[in-house]
Parts: C-alpha cells; structure tokens; sequence
C-alpha cells in the first residue's frame, strides 16, 4: 500500500523565485562601469556644447547690454558679416593645410631616416622628441625672440649669410606673420608623425622590401608601391587628428602675434576669443563656434563617406 502511494505520488520541486542570469548581471555590471564615463561625457562635453549652441541663437553680453533674449541667426548673419570673418576663414584654411602637409612630409622623412641602420640613432630617436615635448608657450616666445629684428638669433645669421641685407621683422609685417608662424608650428609638430610613422614602419614585413629588391624595383619605387600604401591608414587617422588640432588652435598663435599686425594671422579661434573676452559678447562668440563645429562635422561626413566608397570598391574587387 505504502510502495503504490510513493509510486503514484509526484514530487512537487520546491518553488524559487529565479533570479536574473548570468548575463543579465554582466550587463549591469558593465552599465556600472561605463555610468561614470556617460556621466563625465555629459558634464564636460555634451553641457558645454549644447550650451554654446543655445548661446548662439540669443543675445548674450557680458556688458548686460544684451537682454538674453531670443534673436534666431541674427548673431551668425553678424558673424559672417563682420569685416575680418572672411579674412579669418581663409587665413584658418591655409594655416591647417600647410602646417598639416608640412607636419607628414617633414614626420616622414625623419621616419624614413630613423629607420635606416645607422648608428646612434637611438640618440636621435630621443633627440627628435624634443620639440614635441616643449610648452606652446616656451616654444612660441623663444621663437619669437629669435625671429625679432634687433636682437634675433635667426636674423643675425640670416645677414651673416648675407641672405638678408639688414634684419627683417618676419613677425610684423602682414605678409610673413601667418607663414613665419606656420613654420615654427611645423617645428614643433613633426615628431608627433615622426615617432607614428616610425612604429609603423618597423611593423612592416621585410619580407616584402626583400621580394621587390629582387624584381629591380629601386628605393624610390619601393617607397611609392610598397612604404606609402602600408602606411595609409595610419597616414589617415594622424591626419585627420591634426586636421582637428591644427584648425582650432589658439595659443600659437596667439602667444607670437595674437593675430596680428592688421589681423593677417588671425584664424577663426582667434575671432572666437575677440568675441567672448575683448568684447565680451557671448552670443557672437557662440555663434562663430558653432560655424567652426559645422565646417568640421561637414568634413568629417565627407571624410567617412569616402571610406565607405574605398571600403566598397575594395570588396567589389
């Protein structure tokens, strides 16, 4: 009797509340770990930001003239307007393009040279990071004591030398301000490229540069096939990254000629600072970065499309 009613009888398993998964914990756990990343991400960037793009659409003055009040695009219709805006605009682009380009020439052949077997170049690689390693500011009032007329390092050589007949004020006259800064930037910049571009050529086989030897493909040849298309990617984030730096650079700048003489070195970051702390107008300041935000999201979207194209034809092929 007591073995056909265990027999029937079923055991019930005890009831549990199930908890969450494994997986499940993992997730919160990892929301825990980035929360304070979101959270400084919203404080520092994303507050500032939206800050200056609501400043932009309203009359904001430090001098209370200005009433707070909404005024739509009249402060970037100002902006572009004003009378230096274009002149800043055009002096952002040559000031970018050509302390970049000069950045990558000059970073590469240094690479190109360190990486040869020559010996103390182990000194060198050290040397070359100097100029990296210095302030903006030590670096731009150095340079700037050297390029003075009266008592300029660089211009006592230059009329030794005799390429100059008397000294000449390379940081005071309109046509020389922004290209004599463009220079010392360059100077101060290369080895950034230099030590990237050197890691990725010690990553590149040597098996390749010993098989195109063999084909008779010369150093020149090989440099152009093989060096530069290996280098690309590398070669593309750097110059997108200094693209972002060099155009929104202010001390520079600022530190050798704070614009000037007559605004020929002035650049759109320059403007922005006139803006909000010479004539304390938040608005206008505003508005102007915003514009330089635009630009660069405009040439990021470019930027982005055309690796999707190369991307692509790439997988077309």
């Amino acid at each position: 009797m007591r073995a056909s009613i265990r027999k029937d009888a079923q055991v019930q398993p005890l009831s549990r509340k199930e908890g969450p998964s494994r997986e499940t914990k993992a997730k919160r756990i990892a929301y825990l770990f980035v929360l304070p990343v979101f959270v400084f991400f919203l404080v520092i960037v994303a507050y500032p930001l939206l800050s200056v793009i609501w400043d932009s659409f309203h009359d904001k003055n430090l001098l209370n003239t200005g009433d707070g009040s909404f005024v739509g695009l009249a402060n970037y219709v100002e902006v572009i307007r004003s009378e230096y805006f274009v002149q800043a605009a055009v002096n952002t682009s040559i000031w970018t393009i050509l302390s970049v380009a000069g950045e990558y020439v000059l970073g590469i052949i240094a690479a190109l040279a360190l990486a040869q077997g020559i010996r103390g170049r182990a000194i060198f690689r050290g040397i070359i990071i100097i100029p990296w390693v210095v302030p903006v500011v030590v670096a731009g009032l150095t340079w700037t004591w050297m390029l003075t007329p009266d008592y300029g390092v660089l211009n006592s050589w230059l009329v030794k030398l005799g390429l100059l007949d008397e000294p000449f004020y390379f940081l005071g006259e309109p046509d020389t301000a922004l290209l004599s800064i463009i220079i010392v930037n360059i100077w101060r910049s290369f080895p950034f490229y230099t030590i990237t571009l050197l890691a990725a050529l010690q990553s590149i086989p040597r098996d390749i540069y010993e098989a195109a030897a063999l084909d008779g493909i010369g150093p020149i040849g090989r440099f152009f096939k093989i060096t530069l298309p290996q280098l690309k990617g590398v070669s593309i984030v750097l110059v997108m990254i200094h693209i972002i730096w060099t155009s929104i650079n202010f001390d520079f700048i600022w530190v050798m000629t704070e614009g000037g003489p007559v605004h020929s070195s002035e650049t759109l970051p320059i403007m922005i600072y006139r803006f909000a702390m010479q004539e304390l107008n938040i608005g206008l300041a505003s508005a102007l970065a915003s514009l330089l935000l635009a630009f660069m999201i405009i040439g990021f979207m470019m930027y982005y499309l055309y690796l999707n194209r190369e991307s692509d034809h790439r997988e077309g092929m």
